[in-house]
């Protein structure tokens, strides 16, 4: 119970810093999680418990490196893979090595084997770390691709060799004969169980989803379940179960491919379902890293037999030996690489120093680090406790918070972001779509569902509306030219519609009369504010009359009808206010007519922005709407459908745009699959309101 209860409170934790994190963006969430691990130590009704190592092995790190492998970028681990694995294997040797022996150098209180097994535990980075960063930094892809390949490899060779080295801490005796043969089964023969079970997946999930058996509950569980699976599988035949889960990770592909809600529904949860599953285990990684800290602290502080100002002291020595090895192996990786296209080594000019700087920052200690310091056992094969464990665990956090804050207040500087969002960058992509998808609906406007067109045409006119004011692309003052140009087309219809009146007298000489006055005294206020608006649309005149213009029509009907009722009281008494009233009113909705359909077909051409156009169609239709006396509610039912059916038509209007778009190579492959899976969602949430 107390281990339960422990988790719900690290659960609990990790959903504050969540929210926590988006007051300090600036602040990595890792750094926010570990201070809400110290705090939450201190706690008094937080409970005290401990967690199997081999347990945490299974439960943290199995899923995530899991997840790691199988949503990494393919492309581009292949375009850096050189890189990538020698850091991965290299690096992560020659750290274990040199963290080891420096530090049993310098303290040999510390044996050897425990030495190394910090310094393999070291080897590791935390690409997850690195992208929760604030977005101050600014990484290319090269450098992201290289710095998440090597947190995948590296994972697992820094893992395996901890394994090794633990086992000679914990045993006393360490055979390197005996060792490397164990080394190369264990690799090899984790890989290989991986790729099995990888292909004997990726056939169960096509074969339930021809059937017809695949349901999102169960295609949910299979997913979750594999990783758990394949790591116990694996070490029950003796071999590596984290190689067993990167191989296969990377080799699953799941069936994700087929048209339908179904289908859709189901990635759609997956992805949510794993990427709360990730925040969660990563977070509550962090969060025991912050309740560790007081505990080790306070057990190697309070020692009379440790210095404190060494303890101190070899925290910075050790994170001092792993970013200095880190640098130099970079350095020399760039400096030996060939270029692409000439085939020739290139010089270290100062942009490539930088870089080096940058992967060097780039690749704090995390997850995987904590994890392993984690799973040391508490005693040794004699039944004595384990020499040093809270000490270790103590360096080891000690680096990896260190890390941590060189690479949340370095990056920055080293890679600013310079105002650019890697998100920004789909905003001008996603409005060009949604342009073309309204240009596309604004083509098959029949009478019969003119109505509910107009209606989806006003849901993407206000997502138009929204991306263009998260981007900081919006233009009012294009805006209202429209709304100018609207009002010389309300002028035109209404002079004409006189001209029409007078050409053609009505029988009644009292329907004539209030027809004539109806026309003029909506010109005279169409007129009116003309003459109140500047030359100029981009004046602050201009402005100030146009603004909010359409939206007070209803008003300005109210008082057509007043003025109208008033002059034609001394003027024509045969005529009643109520169809005075009445009139004026028809005749206004016959000129919203009139402005809607020239704003239709000004979607067709450029004059004008679509997104323009359709926002003044939404003012338009909302002031339709209002002038309604007493709306027929007896279709809204039909209504709704249609407008169902419409959104479901543009839904694959999008899809074909897209298409096209990649087609054309106005955008690239992830680009279009981020757009597709936003269109999934929307087509997900209107089969489910059905």
């Amino acid at each position: 119970m107390a281990v339960f209860e422990l988790i719900l409170c690290i659960i609990a934790a990790v959903v504050v810093s969540s929210f926590a994190s988006r007051f300090i963006p600036k602040v990595s969430t890792p750094l926010v999680q570990i201070a809400l691990g110290v705090l939450v130590a201190y706690l008094p009704f937080f409970p005290n418990a401990r967690l199997n190592p081999e347990l945490f092995m299974v439960l943290f790190i199995a899923p995530l490196l899991y997840l790691e492998a199988h949503e990494i970028d393919k492309s581009a681990l292949l375009k850096t893979l050189k890189l990538s694995l020698s850091l991965a294997i290299g690096l992560a040797i020659a750290t274990m090595v040199a963290v080891g022996f420096v530090l049993h150098t310098v303290w040999p209180v510390i044996t050897l084997a425990s030495a190394l097994a910090l310094g393999a535990a070291l080897g590791p980075t935390d690409a997850v770390a690195v992208s929760s960063l604030g977005k101050e930094a600014s990484l290319t892809q090269r450098q992201r691709g290289v710095l998440k390949g090597e947190s995948l490899f590296n994972d697992a060779s820094g893992i395996v060799g901890f394994q090794f080295v633990l086992a000679a801490a914990f045993t006393g005796e360490f055979a390197v004969g005996q060792a490397a043969g164990e080394f190369v089964v264990s690799f090899f023969g984790g890989t290989i169980f991986g790729l099995v079970v990888a292909a004997l997946a990726n056939w169960v999930f096509e074969t339930v989803r021809s059937l017809g058996w695949e349901t999102t509950t169960t295609r949910i569980l299979m997913e979750l379940f594999l990783p758990f699976l394949l790591y116990l599988g694996a070490e029950e035949f003796k071999v590596s179960g984290i190689l067993a889960v990167v191989a296969a990770g990377l080799f699953i592909r799941f069936d994700r491919s087929g048209v339908g809600p179904n289908v859709a529904r189901t990635n759609i949860v997956s992805s949510s379902v794993w990427g709360v599953l990730s925040f969660s285990l990563n977070g509550a990684v962090f969060i025991l890293l912050g309740m560790q800290l007081p505990q080790a602290m306070t057990a190697s502080w309070s020692d009379p037999r440790i210095n404190n100002t060494l303890l101190i002291g070899i925290i910075l020595l050790v994170t001092a030996v792993v970013i200095a090895l880190r640098f130099i192996w970079v350095a020399a990786m760039l400096r030996i690489a060939r270029d692409v296209n000439t085939g020739k080594r290139r010089k270290m000019t100062l942009e490539r120093w930088r870089s080096a700087a940058v992967m060097t920052f780039g690749g704090p200690k995390g997850t995987i680090t904590l994890s392993l310091m984690f799973t040391i056992p508490y005693s040794i094969a004699g039944g004595a406790d384990f020499p040093m464990r809270d000490e270790l665990i103590f360096i080891a956090s000690g680096v990896i918070i260190m890390t941590l804050l060189l690479a949340n207040f370095l990056l920055p500087l080293l890679a600013p972001n310079r105002g650019k969002d890697p998100s920004a960058e789909m905003v001008p992509i996603t409005i060009e779509v949604l342009r073309s998808t309204v240009e596309e609906l604004t083509g098959r406007i029949t009478p019969e569902n003119r109505r509910a067109v107009l209606m989806v045409i006003d849901l993407y006119t206000k997502r138009i509306s929204r991306l263009k004011q998260r981007n900081g692309d919006s233009d009012p003052q294009g805006l209202e030219r429209l709304q100018i140009e609207a009002l010389h087309w309300e002028k035109e219809f209404v002079r004409d519609r006189l001209t029409q009146i007078k050409a053609h007298p009505a029988a009644d000489a009292a329907t004539q009369e209030l027809n004539v006055e109806a026309c003029e005294r909506m010109l005279d206020q169409i007129m009116n504010t003309l003459r109140h608006t500047s030359t100029d649309p981009t004046s602050g005149h201009a402005v100030s009359q146009i603004r909010g213009r359409v939206r007070m029509l209803q008003r300005r009907v109210n008082n057509y009808a007043k003025r109208t009722i008033s002059k034609i009281r001394h003027t024509t008494p045969l005529v009643s206010e109520d169809q005075i009233f009445a009139r004026t009113r028809e005749l206004q909705v016959e000129a919203i007519h009139h402005v809607i359909d020239r704003l239709v077909d000004e979607m067709g051409n450029s004059t004008y922005n679509t997104e323009h156009c359709s926002a003044l169609l939404l003012d338009y239709r909302r002031a339709e709407a209002s002038l309604q006396a007493r709306p027929n509610m007896s279709g809204t039912a039909a209504m709704i459908t249609q407008v169902e059916e419409v959104k479901k038509e543009s839904y694959a209007i999008e899809l074909g745009v897209i298409q096209d778009m990649l087609e054309a190579g106005d955008i690239s492959r992830a680009q279009a699959k981020t757009l597709r899976r936003n269109i999934y969602v929307m087509q997900v949430d209107a089969d489910s309101g059905i």
